[in-house]
């Protein structure tokens, strides 16, 4: 492979060994009956398979026989186990395929389940297009090794044990021939394997790299044609996808390399013991039925060994996709709920709390994000926050839902820290409007009673006549039931923020969080929803973080941010005589609502 940047995951490890298959085992355990009638399955499958050349040696032996009837009867029983092989054979693979699917339906379920508990800490250094990979491409892997790889290994281990066993009883002389051929064979297996498990490695880790791209490229397909990137996108998708087909190539020649060193050892090894074989015929030292039985049960030993080879890359490439999986399951979460968690207390009242709050971007541990904040927030008072960008005002929010704890001080909601209590209880009592807002490929109904499941059809239509959203929503074309398409693509963006604001009234909670909730409104529909949210944060604790001087104005108290600290507080009058940074602000922000007001 030319040289090239590596994905992460590379970096971190050769490949994975295959004892991690080990780790598919706890998921298996709960399906031991069906595991079992596989198991069985399998050994008679195997047994009947290894009994044919018997059968066959004595019809051979018995062609000059006069008694028919015996001849006939040898026949028989040879379709007879033909037949049961068949009926075996089609159930093993009913029972291992259902396995496999089941089995992998859970580790589905259960990696999802991980990552969508994971604080954003855990997705800033890991993209979601890769996670996605792992969850599809990766159990995919898993799906061929449980429901296919693993009963062909198992069955071919047996044939190769059993066929040995036989060769053995039929002619001891042949099969110490045999035999020598052993280590020849072992050798490339285990040489050229520990290569294929390295590249099988590296290769699903170009393909969780390429995913990752195009997850990212299709969500922002507009921003890519806006600023005509077409090219420079496509060629970096290009790159990444060669490079994977490159580290495929190397597995594919690595495997194919080994697969044809086994057989050719194999099958020559074969043929050499079968020529002394027909030199024993001739010699009669050995009947003709007894070399072709040996024949049989050496084609077969032969034909296992080269299935385990193949099998074995299967295998490696499977134990990597493990690997990758068990990372996900086992991967710690800097944000965790306590063990022994407070019993949730009357969070109604929506008190907040910040005492001498510090706290650093896990990404940028140098750069402080807040430095000793301290303020407090009575319950049903509007604090909105100002401040130039990067000010810290978001990170306010970020850490009253628990997206991050800080690294000194504490965060109290009506009188509990944040970190006693379990993140579901206290967010449940938090309602939130993003800058950026959440539209999900539903409908419009459905978009807004995300707020609150139990929600009825009543509710979500008064919640969006608040919102100043039911005007829009009714001239959709079906309505409330309108599929609004991914991410609301069918959506303005002050219709996505008016819905947005629908769900956050609909949640009914004691606290609101408003991060530049009317941004992107135009003035009529900023004035309606302004009247709306108005009304709703009169008996709610609200902390609003806003460029607007008509919300900034009737706040409570304001809160002066610069640097992440907080350099000034106190009401819009106040400060503007004394804070200069906020007079500064009000001269530059908020002048076109001054001059709207105005006119």
């Amino acid at each position: 492979m030319p040289e090239q940047d590596t994905p992460k995951t590379q970096q971190s490890a050769s490949g994975a060994k295959i004892s991690r298959l080990g780790d598919l085992l706890p998921f298996m355990r709960p399906y031991s009956g069906l595991l079992f009638a596989a198991a069985v399955a399998l050994v008679l499958t195997a047994g009947l398979s290894l009994t044919l050349p018997i059968a066959v040696r004595r019809v051979i032996d018995n062609f000059s026989n006069s008694e028919t009837g015996l001849l006939d009867t040898y026949f028989a029983a040879a379709l007879g186990i033909a037949g049961l092989l068949a009926i075996g054979t089609a159930l093993r693979y009913m029972l291992v395929t259902k396995l496999g699917e089941r089995v992998v339906a859970d580790i589905r379920k259960e990696v999802f389940a991980r990552v969508i508990d994971m604080s954003p800490s855990f997705y800033e250094n890991l993209r979601t297009g890769e996670v996605l990979s792992r969850i599809t491409t990766d159990t995919t892997l898993v799906l061929t090794v449980i429901g296919s790889s693993v009963s062909i290994a198992l069955r071919n281990a047996l044939i190769f044990i059993g066929g040995l066993f036989f060769m053995l009883l039929t002619s001891a002389k042949l099969t110490s021939l045999v035999l020598l051929i052993v280590p020849l064979v072992l050798v490339p297996i285990l040489t050229l394997g520990r290569k294929v498990r390295r590249l099988s490695k590296e290769n699903q880790d170009w393909i969780a790299a390429g995913s990752a791209q195009a997850s990212e490229a299709l969500g922002a397909v507009q921003t890519i044609q806006a600023f005509t990137h077409e090219v420079e996108t496509k060629n970096d998708f290009s790159k990444t996808t060669e490079d994977s087909f490159l580290s495929a190539r190397e597995r594919i020649r690595a495997r194919a390399l080994m697969t044809f060193i086994v057989i050719f050892l194999v099958f020559s090894g074969i043929i050499g013991v079968l020529w002394i074989g027909a030199h024993d015929v001739s010699a009669g030292k050995l009947s003709a039925g007894t070399l072709v039985q040996f024949v049989i049960y050496s084609v077969m030993v032969g034909g296992s060994v080269a299935a385990l080879s193949e099998v074995w890359g299967e295998l490696q490439r499977a134990a990597g996709a493990t690997d990758r999986l068990a990372e996900l399951l086992k991967a710690e979460d800097s944000i965790s709920d306590p063990s022994t968690a407070t019993p949730p207390p009357n969070l109604g009242r929506g008190r907040l709390t910040f005492e001498n709050v510090i706290f650093n971007y896990p990404s940028r541990p140098k750069y402080s994000a807040l430095d000793d904040v301290s303020f407090d927030v009575k319950p049903g008072q509007t604090v909105a926050i100002v401040g130039p960008s990067g000010a810290g005002k978001t990170t306010i929010i970020q850490l009253l839902l628990r997206f991050y704890d800080p690294q000194g001080g504490s965060i109290l909601l009506d009188g509990f820290d944040l970190r006693d209590m379990r993140r579901e209880d206290f967010r449940k009592a938090i309602s939130l409007v993003p800058q950026d807002p959440v539209i999900f490929a539903n409908s419009v109904l459905e978009n807004i009673r995300f707020g609150r499941q139990d929600a009825s059809d009543a509710e979500v239509i008064s919640a969006a006549n608040l919102a100043a959203a039911h005007q829009f929503i009714s001239e959709l074309p079906e309505g409330y039931e309108t599929y609004v398409g991914e991410r609301g693509v069918m959506l303005s963006g002050g219709q996505k923020q008016r819905i947005a604001i629908a769900r956050a009234i609909l949640r009914d909670a004691p606290v609101l969080l408003l991060d530049e909730a009317t941004s992107a409104l135009d003035s009529e529909s900023e004035r309606a929803v302004q009247k709306a949210v108005d009304a709703l944060a009169q008996d709610r604790t609200t902390i609003v973080i806003a460029h607007r001087l008509a919300t900034v104005k009737k706040a409570d108290c304001i809160l002066v941010m610069d640097h992440g600290k907080v350099v000034a507080q106190g009401t819009h009058e106040s400060l503007m005589k004394e804070g200069e940074l906020y007079a500064r602000l009000a001269r530059l922000q908020f002048v076109s609502d001054a001059e709207e007001a105005a006119a």
